[in-house]
Formats: structure tokens, C-alpha cells, sequence
């Protein structure tokens, strides 16, 4: 079993502490209306590698939190600090209290590595886990909920990666909590089982559930992230609702053009100028050379005719045109300065205490 789901299983089999849970200051995180998770300064190293470097963040009651950035950056790291599952220093409240003293009972948790007993069935898993908790969801409705009814009685050995992935989403949600930590909770999962997925998370913030999410699928983070933040290099850099990150950082609308082959920069060239002499230009259009061709950024939707005169104007055959507004892909691209692979489901350096920093 990995390390962090060890660790949240053995809190949960102990039963460490009661639900309402009492802070320092007497305020209890039951009916507590504050933030369900606060981090303030959060800080952890490795040796001379700083993983997490003065990190902020703040997550509402029923809110679903995206947090995205590149390999490294120190995601896993501040997920396993907030879920009392490493020591960092600063101020971590979870429901107002210690992450260590929160009754886990309240907490959901799918760590990013999960490697349940094989030779259990995904109903004997899901009971299992079940188990080391006072109260539980029946089996039957959970395994229904991440799409796995239908092979509740393979082994998880010989269930696919997709399924083997809806498997372990189950086993997080099967003691209904609270606050639910998601670590790339898609990975390996075909596109109808990724939507299952995501109209469950729909669906239980839509119940209060506290949804505190982490992906590469930048996709799945800006259909289901209420708000999100950008971690680079230990620190945030950006955090805010998906559309309102993508009006600040995600550039403007571009046309893409499709040729036989890459564009020189001659065309491009060609191309901005009878952009520049037409309708639809600005006195320096924003034309470059793609592998695929050319990419004609700041082009709305009512000037792609206009844009189509000046690639024939310009003498510029093209086989087909793509016209794409900026979504949280680009964000990502502009912030970090880096191309990834949303669904590769591969991640970066390997930190001491395991996982993607």
C-alpha cells in the first residue's frame, strides 16, 4: 500500500480523534462556517531542494480547488502536508484544526500512487476500506457511482488500468467525507469514464462535498475547478476562477492554418501584410510559422473571412483552418514556460518521501 493511503487508513482504523473536533482557540470544525482548508507559508525541503517555498492557499466549504503546475512544482507535496501525511512548516488548518487532528472519517484521499492488494476483488477493496471506518457507504452504490458495478467481482489484478483507477477513486469516497483530496484521479481512464468521473465530483460538491483537486488534464481542471491555483517552483503564481485566469493570462483568440507542409517565415510575412492593408488587421497582426503550418493569433470570429482573404491575397494555399479561443491549457503553457503531455499520466522528479514534488 502507498505510503500516504497507509497513513490515512491507519488514522481512520485508530479512530484518532471525534468528529467536531475542538482547535487551539476552541473553535469547532464541525459547524465552523471558515475555510475547510488553510495553508499559510507553507514550507518543506529536501535536503537543499525547496518543494514547497512560502505557499498560500484557502479552500471554501463546497468548493472544488484546482491545483495545476509542472512536475516538481511541489503539488503532491502540499497535498501530503494538508493531509497531515508530512511535516512542513507554517500554518495548515483543516476544518480548523491540525491536519494530524481532523477525524478521518471527514477526509477522502486518492493519492497519486495507490496500490491496493491484488488478489482482492474491486467489491472486497471497496469493503475493505469501507471497514476502517465507523460508518461507510454500502459497497454496491459506490462501485455504481465510479461506473465499476458491472465488474465488482474481478480481481483488481485483472481489471485495466481505467478500471483499476475508478476502482481506487471508489475506495475514497466509500466513507462519504467532507473534504475529498483527489490526485489525478483520471489517469488511465477512457474518455466515457473520465466524464462518469467528473459528473460524480459534479456531483457531490453539488451535495458540499469539498473537492480539493489535482491533475496534468487541464481540460478536467477548468471544467470542474471553481477556483485554481498555479504552483511553480514551490510558490504560487496565479490562482483565481478558470475563466478569470484565462481573460488575465491566456492570450487572445487564434486561427490556425493548416498547409501542405511548415510555413516559412516569407509567408508569414505575407500574410501579416495583407492582414495589415485589409479589415481585419491591426497595424501589426500577430502571424507566425507552426509546424503545421501558420497561426494567426488575435482573430475573432467574425473577422476569420477577412483572414481567409489575406491568406489569398498573400498567395497562401491552405488545406483546412482551426479558429480556438484560449482555455487553461494556455495558461499553463504562458505561466510555466514548459509543454506537457495532459494525459501521459507520467510525472517528474521522485521526492524522498515519494511521489511528484
Amino acid at each position: 500500500m502507498n505510503e500516504t493511503a497507509a497513513a490515512s487508513a491507519s488514522a481512520a482504523e485508530d479512530g484518532e480523534t471525534d468528529r467536531g473536533t475542538t482547535d487551539a482557540a476552541g473553535v469547532d470544525a464541525a459547524t465552523d462556517s471558515s475555510p475547510v482548508v488553510v495553508g499559510e507559508g507553507v514550507r518543506k525541503s529536501y535536503g537543499e531542494v525547496a518543494a514547497l517555498d512560502g505557499v498560500d492557499v484557502r479552500v471554501e466549504p463546497g468548493e472544488v480547488f484546482g491545483l495545476i503546475g509542472p512536475n516538481g512544482a511541489g503539488k503532491t507535496t502540499l497535498v501530503r502536508a494538508l493531509t497531515g501525511t508530512t511535516e512542513a512548516e507554517g500554518k495548515l488548518r483543516v476544518f480548523g484544526a491540525s491536519p494530524r487532528e481532523v477525524d478521518p472519517q471527514r477526509i477522502g484521499l486518492l493519492p497519486q500512487s495507490f496500490d491496493p492488494p491484488e488478489r482482492l476483488t474491486a467489491s472486497e477493496l471497496v469493503d475493505y476500506y469501507g471497514g476502517l471506518y465507523d460508518a461507510a457507504r454500502d459497497t454496491e452504490p459506490v462501485l455504481r457511482d465510479v461506473g465499476m458495478a458491472d465488474d465488482a467481482d474481478a480481481w483488481y489484478e485483472t481489471l485495466s488500468g481505467g478500471q483499476q483507477r475508478r476502482t481506487c477513486v471508489a475506495t475514497a469516497i466509500v466513507n462519504d467525507p467532507d473534504l475529498l483530496f483527489l490526485d489525478e484521479p483520471t489517469t488511465g481512464i477512457d474518455p466515457a469514464g473520465r466524464r462518469s468521473i467528473h459528473r460524480l465530483i459534479e456531483r457531490l460538491a453539488g451535495d458540499g462535498t469539498t473537492v480539493f483537486l489535482t491533475s496534468h488534464a487541464m481540460d478536467e481542471v477548468e471544467r470542474l475547478a471553481d477556483r485554481v491555483a498555479l504552483l511553480r517552483d514551490g510558490a504560487v503564481v496565479a490562482v483565481g476562477a478558470p475563466d478569470e485566469l484565462i481573460a488575465e493570462h491566456g492570450g487572445e483568440p487564434s486561427l490556425e492554418v493548416a498547409l501542405d507542409g511548415p510555413a516559412d517565415e516569407a509567408d508569414a510575412e505575407s500574410v501579416r501584410d495583407a492582414l495589415s492593408d485589409g479589415a481585419a488587421g491591426a497595424s501589426s497582426p500577430a502571424v507566425e510559422s507552426t509546424r503545421e503550418g501558420l497561426r494567426i493569433g488575435g482573430v475573432r470570429p467574425e473577422e476569420i473571412g477577412d483572414a481567409v482573404d489575406a491568406l489569398e491575397a498573400a498567395g497562401v494555399a491552405f488545406e483546412s483552418l482551426a479558429w480556438s479561443e484560449p482555455s487553461l491549457e494556455d495558461v499553463y503553457l504562458r505561466l510555466t514556460g514548459e509543454e506537457y503531455s495532459p494525459r501521459s499520466g507520467e510525472f517528474g522528479e521522485t521526492a524522498p518521501d515519494g511521489g511528484d514534488r
